[in-house]
């Protein structure tokens, strides 16, 4: 299957060309025929498989086709995120497929000049791509109306259940025109997800290329059960295994992430820490250098890190596992994109038990041990029967695993190798 075969308009095919996108991946083959004769969709479908080119090609396509303009301080499509990151990610995306194209795309989120943006809603946009809280604060002000709005998009609409929009998407589903198409796409299916569908959704097509829950095959699972006073040193040293690779860390806290790039900055390592305490610029910046190379590590919270779309990203570390189990499909999902391998590593301590337990129910399996002892009789609470597959591997992925069992400290033992910890990949970039 190839995009010329989807019904999309040849200008569209034009512009995925020069990016080298010839063949579709199984969300945007089953949803873009779907969305071109105008119904509302519910896809489900992990983190890094092409949601955002499932949506924005049907939307694209019918906007062109329509050659309307604009109205001032309207938009006639409209496309939910969670975080700046994604908000930002889906604009570059829309921007490089619509390029010599009459259509406008807009962007609003919080962290920037909410003046600035709103004098630039003053001429309208053919496509806005918003944040809901700044949404919110721009309908409050009269800056914008959804009156005319013939489109909307929910992208990772979990994961705004998680961070509290429900009450967003509320009020913002009241000023919408009851006539109109709505997209919505998800990894994983929450219970308040019904409610969503409910409010949004008319006789949606459900299409779902996964099972919600589902990791990657391409993810290589592990954890090391280590004590959280040696979590430091358990992850430098994993670290150290691939200097030249790409890794993203993920921490509960913001304090905790500027803590712990402090840690992994003085073990000689090119680090930046993003959060949502940090600037618009700060995060910006980070994410660009971390891109580029300069910086090889990056640290995170989860809502900072939603949105990250770098192919190159080889590891991904949770030095503590989230609270919320459906976070961890999210977390890895930032790794083996694009059709790459990638390797996922957890730190658990005896306390996030737990967390482990509940993380394997949802993902259906247990995931290997690649360091430390596995607590006795803590097994997942349920898991699907059946092989793993590489999706439950420890190992691979740009790097080899720790090995062995605890030292007397509780740190998984540590591999050798060059313990100079010289820094890599540029200077650390300001935080």
């Amino acid at each position: 299957m190839t995009f010329d075969k989807l019904g999309l308009r040849p200008a569209l095919l034009a512009r995925l060309a020069e990016q080298n996108l010839t063949t579709p991946t199984p969300i945007q083959t089953r949803a873009i025929p779907e969305a071109l004769t105008g119904r509302d969709i519910m896809g489900l479908a992990q983190t890094g498989t092409g949601k955002t080119l499932a949506f924005g090609l049907p939307i694209a396509d019918a906007l062109l086709a329509q050659a309307a303009k604009c109205e001032p301080r309207s938009a006639r499509a409209l496309i939910l995120a969670p975080t700046r990151e994604l908000a930002k990610q889906i604009t570059d995306n829309l921007q490089l497929i619509l390029k010599d194209a009459h259509l406008r795309v807009g962007l609003v989120v919080g962290g920037a000049s909410i003046n600035a943006q709103a004098q630039r809603l003053q001429r309208g946009a053919h496509i806005l791509v918003a944040t809901p809280g700044r949404l919110i604060d721009l309908l409050d002000r009269g800056a914008i109306s959804l009156a005319k709005t013939e489109y909307l998009v929910l992208d990772e609409a979990d994961q705004m259940l998680d961070l509290g929009f429900i009450h967003a998407l509320r009020k913002i589903a009241k000023l919408l025109p009851q006539k109109r198409q709505t997209l919505l796409f998800s990894a994983t299916m929450p219970k308040l997800m019904n409610e969503i569908a409910a409010s949004f959704l008319t006789d949606p097509l459900r299409i779902e290329v996964t099972p919600p829950g589902k990791t990657a095959d391409k993810i290589d699972q592990s954890v090391v059960f280590v004590s959280p006073a040696m979590k430091p040193n358990a992850l430098i040293d994993l670290l150290d295994e691939h200097r030249d690779d790409l890794a993203l860390v993920f921490t509960r806290t913001k304090y905790g992430a500027d803590k712990l790039a402090k840690k992994i900055d003085q073990a000689g390592f090119a680090v930046s820490a993003i959060h949502g305490n940090k600037s618009q610029g700060q995060r910006n910046r980070a994410l660009s250098e971390f891109k580029d190379g300069k910086i090889r590590v990056l640290v995170a919270t989860d809502v900072a890190a939603r949105g990250i779309d770098i192919p190159d990203v080889r590891h991904v570390y949770n030095y503590e596992l989230p609270n919320v189990a459906d976070n961890y499909v999210h977390r890895i999902g930032r790794t083996a994109r694009a059709g790459k391998d990638g390797r996922a590593v957890s730190l658990c301590s005896e306390e996030e038990m737990g967390e482990l337990l509940d993380i394997e129910k949802v993902i259906g399996q247990q995931i290997e041990t690649a360091g430390g002892t596995r607590p006795a009789g803590r097994g997942p609470a349920k898991a699907k029967s059946g092989g793993r597959g590489r999706g439950g591997r420890g190992g691979g992925g740009g790097g080899q695993q720790a090995q062995g069992k605890p030292q007397g400290n509780g740190a998984a033992k540590p591999r050798s190798g060059n313990r100079n910890r010289r820094r890599s990949g540029g200077q650390r970039s300001a935080a």
